[in-house]
């Protein structure tokens, strides 16, 4: 009944039209009025518009599932089992280090470095990649709208995030 394409775009972004729902029925309270009412419908609208922008980045991240392999994350750590030649792998969020995006063979790859020096590839369009939207966020000093920017270009690699050098972590401070 409703076509192919029309079904896929509506599927990827249903947590924005949700998001647009929200805004209405605060938009809703702000029209019934009075003391509660419509500050309360304010706030709702405020709540809709930034949780709005977060899924649309969100749903920018997911792609058509195309790649080999998939994607699971489960307590930290972000593994990927890959399939046929492509290898599959380990690595925990508080050990990574770098994320470079890669073109190889005309597909995005995310290139995971952790702090000792091995590597985890993950094409872009494999099964739960998504996901990595969420964990990627939890990175610290990482801006995702410069994540999410660059699926949209073909530049062969690109590093779009590296750990803060820790200043100091273990020195005392001590007064002179």
């Amino acid at each position: 009944m409703i076509r192919p394409e029309l079904s896929r775009a509506l599927r990827r972004h249903q947590e924005v039209i949700a998001a647009g729902l929200a805004a209405l029925f605060g938009l809703w309270l702000v029209w019934l009025g009075g003391l509660i009412l419509g500050p309360l419908g304010v706030i709702c609208i405020i709540g809709a518009l930034c949780w709005a922008v977060i899924a649309w980045r969100r749903g920018r991240f997911q792609r058509e599932i195309a790649g080999p392999g998939m994607v699971e994350i489960d307590e930290g750590q972000i593994g990927y089992f890959g399939a046929g030649r492509m290898l599959g792998g380990q690595i925990a969020l508080h050990d990574l280090a770098e994320i470079r995006l890669l073109c190889l063979h005309e597909r995005h790859h995310w290139r995971l470095k952790s702090a000792d020096g091995q590597a985890l590839l993950v094409p872009v369009d494999a099964a739960g990649a998504g996901r990595l939207y969420d964990a990627f966020a939890s990175l610290p000093d990482i801006e995702m709208g410069r994540l999410t920017a660059a699926l949209d270009q073909r530049v062969t690699a690109q590093t779009l995030w590296t750990r803060p050098r820790a200043q100091n972590r273990n020195r005392l401070d001590l007064p002179r």
